[in-house]
């Protein structure tokens, strides 16, 4: 069978599915059953090509029978696959939360009639940014998944989400100009955007233009990956959505940057070392942000820091630059978006359930949701990396691979790496404590320990308690099985990361897949 027939299916069964839905758009039951059949196959297809191609060679694909170096593109390897199929998985359970929340709410906070053509708009640019052969699709993906992202993001229409959204919106319009000059500068100067022949060329470059179209690039994916001092937009704008769409953004929008950084980093530049500036920068956007979590009161805000101190932790791998720490990287990644996701819909939980997500007012959860007490203690130990979640198994691998390179930079990351893991524990932790153990009636001396957050932001106030359907939880449950599937299934998946560490490192150029290659 010609597998590669499979690959354009990625991206154009999502939109497919969102043409339908949008004709469905006064049929919630038809829109929901197309959504969850669309997200479903393109996991199949997913996992299907990931096994072909980890048995043999990746798959490339030029789109409408164009040849190199004219046509598009379409490249599946490994890391393609492995990180289409986690975001289909996390897409599926995100829209499932969704639905359920859709059902008791009706369409206050996602209004269906745009709700589906957007949310599976996105994932097609998502997709299609995880399997572009050359920079201009990739940045097509990128403008795909931003504009359905800056409808889902404004849903409702809130004075808050409007504000936060046109934040959201300018700093990516920023992020897409500079990507799209560095296009514009590396085809002029190679004559070329496609990846592998960009690989091949970039040698003849001098250094000097090598490293300026290396920076550009990097400063690029930088603010789409929330890399810090680029990272100021994400705390102020996740945290106003409605709850599936902030653990949606939260689990893979940043992480398309850094799968951006990781084909940058590996395969064009390799002669373009920058990797001291990125250990530099690991380092800051991890203490940074986590020291930001610390000061937080409300649940959406330490989430959203969290997730930009854990960003350093996949930039710190990637800086490294060996096989063994790229393979630790993409577990990480893995990682880190399906248990990012599944902290972001507990805290939705929370929300409806107790009318807040601000750790000084909710109180005594334990008692009144012991099955969400459950749903957010277990993420939380494994983003704060206790062992033998997944979470602790990926710091470590990194640390190792860290260690082996023995400079005194590399253990002033693993020092950095282990304050802001044990700072991660202490944020989440202090937030379970108050919200589940605290009782609803505290003495003043507990209510004075924790003064010194009152003066924290918060992001939009909910004052009524909401029903929280079966399905929300259901998904939300599933998604903690996941993640604690990430470690009883850490040795087969780590050796998949472990071969495409290898892989990366060893780049395969496009012109030499001509027996994989189809014209459909």
């Amino acid at each position: 069978m010609n597998w590669s027939l499979l690959v354009p299916m990625l991206v154009a069964l999502p939109l497919l599915g969102a043409a339908v839905t949008l004709v469905l758009g006064h049929h919630r039951r038809w829109q929901v059953g197309v959504s969850i059949a669309t997200l479903t196959l393109t996991f199949v297809i997913a996992v299907v090509l990931l096994l072909v191609v980890d048995a043999g060679n990746p798959l490339a694909v030029s789109v409408a029978g164009w040849d190199l170096p004219f046509g598009i593109v379409l490249y599946v390897d490994r890391l393609a696959a492995l990180l289409v199929a986690v975001s289909s998985v996390v897409l599926l359970a995100v829209l499932l939360f969704s639905v359920g929340q859709g059902a008791a709410d009706g369409d206050e906070e996602t209004p269906v009639s745009i709700f589906h053509p957007s949310y599976l708009i996105l994932a097609a640019g998502i997709f299609d940014a995880f399997i572009a052969g050359d920079l201009f699709n990739l940045y097509v993906g990128f403008e795909i998944l931003l504009v359905a992202s800056y409808v889902l993001i404004t849903l409702g229409s809130t004075e808050s989400r409007i504000r936060t959204g046109t934040v959201y919106i300018v700093v990516s319009l920023v992020s897409s100009i500079l990507f799209l000059s560095a296009i514009a500068m590396i085809y002029g100067a190679l004559g070329t955007v496609n990846m592998a022949h960009i690989a091949e060329r970039m040698t003849d470059l001098p250094d000097d233009v090598q490293l300026l179209l290396h920076l550009l690039l990097v400063l690029a994916f930088a603010i789409k990956a929330a890399v810090f001092p680029l990272s100021f937009w994400l705390p102020d704008s996740y945290p106003t959505a409605p709850a599936p769409v902030t653990a949606v953004f939260a689990g893979l929008l940043t992480k398309v940057g850094v799968y951006a950084l990781i084909r940058t980093e590996t395969q064009l530049f390799n002669d373009s070392d920058i990797n001291m500036l990125l250990l530099i920068v690991a380092l800051a956007t991890m203490i940074v942000g986590i020291l930001g979590a610390v000061a937080q009161a409300e649940l959406k805000r330490i989430l959203s820091f969290t997730l930009v101190s854990h960003v350093g932790y996949m930039v710190f791998g990637l800086a490294i630059a060996t096989e063994a720490a790229v393979g630790a990287t993409i577990y990480y990644m893995v990682h880190h978006i399906v248990v990012q996701t599944t902290l972001f819909l507990a805290v939705g939980l929370i929300e409806r359930r107790a009318g807040s997500t601000s750790i000084l007012k909710v109180k005594g959860l334990m008692a009144a949701a012991p099955l969400i007490a459950v749903l957010y203690f277990v993420p939380a130990l494994n983003l704060g990396g206790l062992p033998p979640f997944s979470g602790f198994l990926g710091k470590y691998a990194l640390f190792d691979a860290a260690a082996e390179q023995g400079t005194p930079l590399m253990y002033v990351l693993i020092v950095g790496g282990i304050v802001t893991s044990l700072l991660t524990l202490y944020a989440l932790m202090r937030a379970w404590n108050l919200s589940f153990w605290r009782e609803q009636e505290d003495s003043s001396e507990t209510e004075a320990r924790i003064a010194y957050l009152g003066g924290s932001p918060e992001a939009q106030q909910q004052s009524e308690r909401r029903v929280i359907p079966r399905i929300m939880t259901t998904a939300t449950a599933g998604m903690v099985v996941l993640s604690v599937g990430l470690t009883v299934f850490a040795g087969p998946l780590y050796a998949v990361c472990d071969r495409i560490g290898q892989s990366l490192l060893q780049p395969i150029s496009l012109v030499e897949l001509d027996d994989a290659e189809a014209q459909p």
